[in-house]
């Protein structure tokens, strides 16, 4: 019952901020943007599963957190993001329940690359050095994130990790490239949905888990 309320209150909270952003005063912005953020730390702290996968998780959340304040300084919010990232990698790279599709891998690097080209191509033209190796590196990293996902052989951990790779490029284009139409909701309800299902990964990978040690 208590999970069901928790993510309850994270649909109401989460679809509120995600179309509704301009009912909510700004000074109130953010308190409503981290408070799907905090009921998914609650989620993920009541849930069961292997303690070392969940505590890791639980990191990756809470620096997640921290970066959807901090993005305002971008640089700082970026890199608190990445930290994010490397716990989430850390929780999938120590698993071993599956491996990663050869069609996956591919998909990652060409994406990757690509994105790198065009985002690096055009931020190095502003003359920012440091803000184009740092996007670079981010780019590398969630990539990471994204292959490694599969090792966990949770459905949820890769949906997680490819909505974040969604929300975060989303962002990107429309940051450095060109305006998206409806960017915030696009952005918000894919970057919510990522942490929803890493979340939620918990339970079903210690289930997996248990499949696999059975």
């Amino acid at each position: 019952m208590e999970r069901k309320i928790i993510l309850l209150l994270f649909a109401i909270f989460g679809l509120y901020y995600v179309f509704f952003l301009d009912s909510i005063a700004v000074s109130l912005r953010m308190v409503f943007k981290l408070i799907p953020m905090i009921l998914l730390i609650i989620l993920a702290l009541r849930s069961k599963g292997d303690k070392g996968y969940k505590a890791i998780i639980i990191g990756g959340l809470i620096f997640c957190a921290i970066g959807d304040y901090t993005l305002q300084w971008f640089i700082i919010g970026l890199c608190s993001f990445l930290i994010g990232h490397l716990f989430y990698i850390t929780a999938f790279s120590k698993t071993n329940n599956s491996k990663t599709p050869i069609s996956a891998k591919t998909l990652l690097i060409i994406y990757g690359a690509a994105m790198m080209f065009w985002l690096a191509s055009t931020i190095i033209s502003t003359g920012d050095i440091i803000l184009t190796v740092a996007v670079c590196a981010y780019i590398i990293v969630i990539l990471l994130m994204g292959w490694t996902s599969f090792r966990t052989a949770s459905s949820f951990a890769i949906i997680g990790a490819f909505l974040f790779i969604s929300s975060d490029s989303i962002l990107a284009i429309n940051r450095f490239i060109t305006d998206i139409p409806y960017s915030h909701i696009l952005i918000m309800a894919t970057y919510y949905g990522a942490q929803l299902f890493i979340a939620l990964s918990i339970v079903q990978y210690s289930a997996q888990r248990n499949k696999v040690i059975q």
